[in-house]
């Protein structure tokens, strides 16, 4: 037997025992309860740092647990593959991306697999896989089948010089291109989109059904999908060409007073008289090289130009000029709005500056307003004037208000229609890159866009390719590739250049783990609906929008496609904190130093400049110097302790300042367990003493206590897990037990041996090695990962017996054990018959008793 707990040997040793046995692949067997668990899976970088195991331990506690309490556990693992950084890896090294990519993945497998992570390896996935992307291609097929997915202009991140299109990354913070420097311009090319819009109101709505979600990322998706009510206007160029806005305020039609459209916008061509198409193209140029946050930013002065043209009010016949500014944006709304300066004030801002005129529609209470003289617009409430029909009508949005008044009064003259309208923009999913999946669609001069048949997917990424980052995207430079027959009718055709993008790719991955080795289909439905939808999903807030919100369109499409059952993927959501380290910062220059070149961490100082740094937690990261490498501390302590510590550390949710001392006492907190079970085993045999039964009558007062403790353990810890998963008190609970262990008088008891068995089980799931060993070494044969998770005894709970205190005049003078059941009078006459009350109240007169039920008995005397 071992006398020293060497986690290396232990983890090495039950990391190939559970391989061999299979012990964390998922049972298909529809007659046990299903939990699906999963953190997010990672892109293969090629390192975990400790963010990565932070999420993936919460999520491994909890399929443990889950399986020793007898539900069919569903915990797998695979890699969002594609991406950026791998066609960046092939320009800069030479490498190709696919041969990048697997190193990377073959690495970081290996390095889960030394945390002990009881995953399900048989259902691995990588995105990149053709046997995936495959079923990626199918998907998009059938909502180009279903009319979701089609094609229009719109802008993208334009290198003039390396002349290819940039993804927003490849942008730095001042416009230019990471690679050639040059000021990046936006231009419109045909791109692919999906409707995500058509499910609006439905991804709002269900938002309702996510009560196992942070109210925080609900809100964030609403927010994103940002719903509002108003009416839609036509307003009429004075050449009849339509204008369309939609307004939330259309009671203050009537002082619109001019109208501005995105430079984007497709009329503006059009709408520029003769004398101002120079202005125009020189302001439409730069507006292009300008961010959508600085286009849109509240503290930035107002800039704009006049086209020369006019439109017609449609509700008061008012002539007013179309200016074009680029605070409107294409890509929002119609990319035109009305403005009314008086009530607004962005417009306000932009009519004082060109000097249009201001028109008061909405008066407050009490005042009168003067648009020519007003100093701010006035977004209060009021009454309506100057508004024809709704006159004198109070401003609002309630139903006897202005809002709904304006609305009726527009559709009964054919003037606009009430509808809702949404932030939400359809998903642009054209990426003019190499490494990500080929949309699966030929263009055929005679049939059009033509999906690839499915018996000809995958579409595959080929492999002769150079990567240089400059010019169109590698795939429209393969001519053998690109020119193909129409699968229709035989003629020459092009395929698709572009690839989509990679947030695709991890909007259905949850789907493929049900059925990952399914070659005829992305899923059987039978399998997707046996398993789904995830019971717990574990990442980062950062994903809070964008990925789960294409994950849930996902899944309604293919529950509409026939293919789920499910509304929702993901029945509850965490959302870990961030991993925290120290780092030192020079406030003056912004330079993060590394603590190894910190002299005196007591008293830090920047070893180039002298000047005093500042010391804070910040968010481990290469660049700050703060980062800690997982790989050193399992060297060092081994898988089980970095587990414990991660867990113990924080709350999930709450974000984890790393101490290496806490990782010490979690350290010998382990050796403290591994000492207390071989002890016993060393003095009682394997299998040496059988857990107390049903004789708590027959127990002492010390095993009664020992007992009491064991299965207040076991409450606590089970409730810490089935709730909000609070696993830092959780390990309180064990060390509690095992403190009470240690210091039991009952070693030879039964009791002591129903005690060490539970401490083994109720840590199998935070330190799955360890408690194996242990378990092993008590005589089992079976896992303890397979052993039923215990369930605490009620009557184990109840005292007997309490510790009563006894007081003089507010002092402790003494302690008695009496009945808990005492009433006060009993509780006071035991304390006038006990030790310390006979000590310090003889001859004294007693002038009041207070009784405190279970605590204590204070006595009050004389003088």
């Amino acid at each position: 037997m071992e006398s020293k707990y060497n986690p290396a040997e232990i983890e090495t040793k039950w990391q190939q025992v559970w391989a061999e046995q299979g012990l964390d692949r998922a049972i298909e067997n529809p007659d046990q309860p299903k939990f699906y668990a999963l953190s997010m899976f990672p892109y293969p970088s090629g390192n975990l740092h400790m963010g990565h195991v932070r999420n993936y331990t919460i999520t491994d506690v909890v399929a443990r647990v889950r399986r020793m309490q007898g539900y069919r556990v569903l915990h797998p693992m695979g890699w969002d593959a594609f991406g950026l950084p791998a066609e960046n890896a092939a320009i800069d090294r030479g490498v190709h991306p696919a041969q990048w990519t697997y190193q990377n993945i073959d690495q970081m497998r290996a390095q889960l697999q030394e945390l002990g992570l009881s995953y399900d390896w048989e259902r691995e996935v990588a995105t990149c896989a053709p046997d995936y992307y495959r079923w990626t291609q199918w998907i998009f097929i059938q909502m180009l089948q279903m009319g979701l997915a089609y094609q229009k202009e719109a802008a993208v991140n334009w290198d003039p010089i390396d002349q290819t299109v940039l993804a927003n990354e490849q942008v730095d913070s001042e416009g230019k291109s990471w690679r050639s420097g040059a000021l990046v311009e936006k231009k419109l090319l045909r791109q692919w989109f999906l409707k995500i819009t058509d499910y609006a109101e439905e991804l709002l709505q269900d938002l309702d059904k996510l009560p196992g979600w942070p109210e925080r990322v609900r809100t964030m998706q609403a927010n994103w999908i940002g719903k509002s009510t108003g009416a839609q206007v036509v307003f009429k160029t004075e050449a009849g060409d339509a204008l369309p806005v939609f307004t939330t305020r259309p009671d203050t039609l009537w002082g619109a007073t001019f109208m501005v459209l995105s430079p984007e916008h497709p009329l503006v061509e059009k709408l520029t008289a003769p004398d101002r198409v120079a202005a125009v193209d020189d302001y439409r140029k730069a507006a292009a090289a300008k961010s959508e946050i600085d286009r849109t930013a509240e503290d930035r002065e107002k800039t704009g130009v006049w086209t020369g043209s006019y439109a017609v009010n449609p509700v008061n016949g008012a002539k007013i000029p179309i200016w074009i500014a680029d605070y409107v944006l294409m890509g929002y709304g119609t990319g035109a709005i009305m403005a009314v300066p008086a009530h607004d004030q962005r417009d306000f801002e932009f009519a004082r500056k060109f000097d249009l005129p201001v028109k008061v529609v909405v008066q407050p209470e009490g005042d009168v307003l003067d648009g020519d003289t007003m100093t701010a617009a006035w977004a209060g409430e009021g009454v309506m004037v100057n508004s024809g029909p709704l006159n004198d009508i109070p401003a609002g949005k309630g139903e006897a208000e202005s809002v709904p008044a304006a609305i009726r009064w527009l559709e009964a003259n054919k003037k606009g229609q009430g509808e809702s309208n949404y932030r939400l923009r359809d998903w642009l999913i054209s990426r003019q890159r190499y490494w990500g999946v080929p949309i699966p669609v030929v263009h055929c001069p005679e049939c059009g866009i033509v999906p690839v048949p499915d018996e000809q997917l995958p579409v595959t990424l080929p492999e002769d390719v150079e990567f240089s980052g400059r010019g169109a995207s590698p795939l429209a430079q393969l001519g053998d590739w690109v020119n193909v027959p129409c699968p229709t009718c035989d003629r020459p055709a092009r395929r698709e250049t572009d690839t989509m993008d990679t947030f695709i790719d991890s909007s259905w991955y949850f789907l493929r783990y049900t059925d990952a080795q399914n070659p005829e289909q992305a899923f059987a439905t039978a399998q997707a609906n046996g398993w789904m939808p995830v019971d717990q999903y574990v990442g980062g807030i950062e994903h809070a929008i964008l990925h789960l919100l294409y994950s849930r369109f996902i899944t309604k499409v293919l529950r509409d496609r026939g293919l789920l059952s499910c509304d929702e993927p993901f029945e509850r959501l965490l959302t870990q904190g961030m991993v925290q380290n120290t780092a030192y910062k020079n406030p003056k220059t912004g330079r993060y130093v590394a603590p190894e070149d910190v002299a005196d961490p007591a008293h830090p100082v920047d070893p180039q400049t002298g000047d005093a740094l500042e010391v804070f937690y910040e968010k481990m990261s290469k660049s700050k110097y703060n980062g800690v490498d997982p790989k050193a501390v399992l060297a060092k302590y081994g898988a089980d302790t970095a587990r414990m510590f991660i867990l113990f550390k924080a709350p999930p949710e709450k974000d984890l300042e790393w101490d290496d001392a806490d990782v010490e006492g979690q350290f010998r907190f382990l050796n403290r367990v591994w000492r207390l079970v071989t002890e016993y085993i060393a003095t009682a045999g394997a299998n040496g003493g059988s857990p107390a039964g049903d004789t708590a009558a027959d127990l002492s007062k010390d095993e009664k206590n020992l007992r009491r403790a064991i299965h207040t353990a076991i409450q606590a810890i089970t409730e810490d897990i089935d709730g909000d998963y609070q696993f830092n008190t959780a390990v309180s609970e064990l060390m509690k037990l095992s403190n009470a262990l240690t210091d039991s008088a009952t070693k030879a008891s039964p009791v002591y041996a129903e005690g060490v068995r539970a401490l083994v089980l109720l840590l199998a799931p935070f330190a799955p090695h360890l408690a194996d060993e242990l378990w092993h070494q008590l005589g089992h044969s079976e896992s303890v990962h397979r052993t039923p998770w215990p369930v605490f005894d009620p009557s184990a709970l109840v005292v007997d017996e309490i510790t009563l205190v006894i007081q003089i005049m507010g002092k402790t003078r003494g302690t008695l054990e009496v009945p808990a059941d005492s009433d006060k009078a009993a509780l006071e006459q035991y304390a006038r018959e006990s030790e310390a009350a006979q000590r310090y109240l003889t001859g004294k007169e007693i002038k009041k008793v207070i009784v405190v039920p279970g605590k204590l008995v204070n006595f009050v005397v004389a003088g």
